[in-house]
């Protein structure tokens, strides 16, 4: 059972809650293949996209008019951390969250649910996607390989974050002669919305690069020991950031090559464009596109995702 605090958690995210597309029917495997190191079928969840149910949030809250073409954008899915603060036996991007792993979620959003969001509204579809992912795992996804022949290839991790997102555009350019910008996102937030990936590569194409984020609503104290305030940073001028972020590839490509050059230390990948002096927008998200980091996380997201799956259009009077 959810402790005192994980339930006023709950309650406050139910509250500021968005609707997504709809869910995925599950086909399971029977292949004595699809078990993992860890004794867990990964490859036994595979899609069958309803691309009709839609949840009302996306028909209102994104017109034909704000969806951007996505024919030049390839994404670059990250799945290659371990979840060391989760403290499971298997890493946090392969955790069962509403019946499929934390990482399907990603995939299916955008291999089924963009793809069919898209062409119902006549706009391009994006030209590939790059899974990031552990040598040891891709065997358990390589049936997503052969299902989105064309649509999905493998990249290996680097040891840190800047090198698999180099990797993986490396992959992405590598294989898609069409994509002029990457959407890099991260496998551990499972819940981002539709609409926040249109408004985020519709911001991207505008200014070059952009990123999603919301205003802090925490208060924030600096510190030099961690034992005494320093000082307290004014609220209205930070922004937590979210994934996707997406840049123009001749960007980050000259963004890399300067930060081995200088040696910069960059925490994201949008951090590389601001060193290089170029705009980045903040194009504003959803609270609930939240970071599965502990296993507080998990509850968290199981409660916002029963309320999006509980919304279906056909309930709701238009």
């Amino acid at each position: 059972m959810p402790s005192f605090s994980t339930t006023l958690v709950l309650i406050a995210v139910s509250v500021n809650y968005y609707c997504s597309l709809a869910s995925s029917f599950l086909i399971p495997c029977t292949s004595n293949k699809c078990r993992s190191p860890f004794g867990v079928q990964f490859s036994s969840w595979s899609f069958v996209g309803d691309s009709h149910t839609t949840y009302p949030h996306q028909l209102r809250a994104v017109s034909s008019d704000n969806v951007p073409d996505m024919s030049n954008v390839g994404f670059v899915l990250l799945a290659g951390g371990t979840g060391s603060r989760m403290k499971a036996n298997m890493p946090k991007q392969f955790l069962i969250l509403r019946g499929k792993p934390v990482l399907h979620h990603s995939i299916d959003l955008f291999l089924e649910q963009l793809p069919a969001f898209l062409q119902s509204h006549g706009k391009g579809c994006p030209s590939k996607l790059i899974l990031v992912m552990d040598p040891m795992y891709q065997p358990e996804y390589q049936h997503f390989i052969n299902t989105y022949k064309g649509k999905m290839e493998f990249a290996n991790p680097g040891k840190e974050r800047q090198g698999s997102v180099e990797n993986g555009l490396n992959a992405l350019v590598s294989s898609s002669s069409d994509a002029e910008y990457v959407a890099v996102h991260d496998s551990a937030r499972p819940l981002v919305s539709i609409k926040e990936v249109c408004d985020v590569i519709r911001d991207a194409k505008e200014v070059g690069a952009a990123v999603l984020g919301v205003p802090c609503k925490a208060t924030i104290k600096e510190s030099d020991d961690g034992v005494f305030v320093k000082r307290t940073i004014p609220r209205s001028r930070l922004w937590e950031v979210h994934t996707p972020q997406v840049i123009r590839i001749d960007t980050l490509y000259f963004g890399f090559r300067e930060v081995e050059k200088n040696n910069w230390e960059v925490t994201d990948d949008v951090s590389i464009v601001e060193l290089l002096g170029e705009p980045v927008k903040l194009t504003k998200g959803e609270y609930t596109n939240l970071k599965i980091t502990t296993p507080e996380d998990m509850d968290v997201a199981e409660a916002i995702l029963e309320d999006r799956h509980g919304k279906k259009l056909h309930e709701v009077a238009v």
